[in-house]
């Protein structure tokens, strides 16, 4: 599927680390480096403006690295970028270390992960379906 981006940063384009890859990591686009203290969240801007197909969509995921080693993630994973959205893309990060946390120019801060979505079309009705689940939920089909 090919997707027109624009780079406006000095990285290059996101790109698949291996043949397997889902995602491709999105680079920090600063002028100098932003600090994140402890649950602080802030919008790291990457430079990048896409034009997606009507039916896709491209989500912003946490990269488990920085979320494991350093407590940052991303706050509203997955973020989603819409077809007619074409502004920057930004990373909205959040610290949950107890540390500060400072974010580097050109720091991989997030995955970017292409995908189709549907189109729901809601119908009416008096009665769903029944389900051996039922109503239940939150825990309800048990731990293990």
């Amino acid at each position: 599927m090919n997707i027109k981006i624009i780079n406006k940063s000095s990285h290059t384009l996101p790109n698949y680390e291996t043949l397997a890859s889902a995602g491709m990591d999105l680079r920090a686009n600063l002028e100098e480096s932003v600090s994140i203290k402890p649950l602080e969240r802030t919008i790291i801007k990457t430079g990048l403006f896409i034009e997606l197909p009507i039916g896709i969509e491209a989500q912003v995921r946490p990269r488990s690295g920085l979320a494991a080693k350093n407590g940052v993630t991303v706050l509203n994973a997955p973020g989603t970028i819409d077809a007619d959205y074409r502004g920057e893309i930004g990373v909205i990060l959040i610290n949950l270390s107890n540390e500060e946390f400072v974010v580097e120019n050109g720091e991989r801060i997030a995955q970017l992960i292409i995908a189709k979505h549907e189109r729901a079309v809601w119908e009416e009705v008096e009665v769903l379906g029944e389900t051996k689940r039922g109503e239940g939920g939150f825990g309800s089909t048990g731990v293990k």
